[in-house]
């Protein structure tokens, strides 16, 4: 119930039943939310003040927006804590979900500039491109775009990619994974992308890039790779 004679302002307090509603599910993922209207009415305040507890749950991610026709309960966002080195297949594993890939495109490049630069090839050295859509129980969460020298791996095919690169690596070629460099930026999703992730064109999405090494200070793997921002999310512990 909303007490008007608080000091807590009634969008926030709006904003607090709702979320309990969502706890509850008594508003259910992948469901809309009552009107605009119909909670000015339900609450008797204005639907400027309902609009100011949405939008508010809007940025959080609890809720999501879609043009003509309505709010959305979304689905809880993944994750990441930015401490150790994991591949995406370990990852899903380790949270209990069921990853999967699907290669768009597998063949041997020769790089741009910037990418032979960052995996210190000679110029003319070739590497293998994949681009992959990342899945976790069947849902789209990333597409990865992959550079990976070909001298370093030249029996590498599309089929052994299906998996974990890391676990590969490690496992089948006997070599030690030492340490990544990652890179983040926030942006709206390329045009070509949205239909592979399933997402509007105009929605935003997480871009990682990612050099990992072998323990021998040898870089392996170049990645870009493009994120739903609705259902990623990184965290990071910083210490004094």
């Amino acid at each position: 119930m909303l007490d008007k004679n608080s000091h807590t302002p009634i969008y926030i307090q709006i904003e607090e039943i709702l979320k309990q509603r969502i706890y509850l599910e008594e508003y259910k993922i992948g469901e809309n939310i009552p009107s605009e209207r119909e909670l000015s009415m339900q609450f008797d305040v204005s639907r400027m003040t309902v609009r100011q507890a949405i939008t508010s749950l809007v940025n959080s991610g609890l809720l999501y927006r879609e043009k003509g026709r309505g709010t959305f309960v979304a689905n809880p966002k993944l994750e990441q804590v930015l401490i150790g080195l994991m591949g995406f297949t370990e990852d899903m594993r380790a949270r209990g979900m069921e990853p999967s890939s699907k290669v768009l495109r597998f063949e041997k490049i020769i790089p741009p500039v910037d990418i032979a630069r960052d995996l210190m090839l000679e110029h003319g050295e070739e590497v293998f491109f994949v681009v992959r859509i990342r899945s976790a129980n069947l849902k789209p969460m990333s597409l990865e775009r992959t550079y990976i020298p070909v001298k370093i791996y030249p029996e590498l095919d599309e089929k052994k990619i299906m998996g974990s690169l890391y676990a590969l690596i490690e496992a089948k070629f006997h070599q030690k994974i030492g340490n990544a460099i990652q890179q983040m930026e926030a942006a709206i999703v390329a045009k070509e992308d949205s239909k592979h992730l399933q997402v509007n064109t105009t929605a935003p999405v997480l871009i990682i890039k990612r050099i990992s090494y072998l323990s021998d200070g040898y870089p392996f793997e170049l990645v870009r790779s493009t994120y739903r921002a609705d259902r990623y999310k990184f965290i990071s512990e910083i210490k004094r």
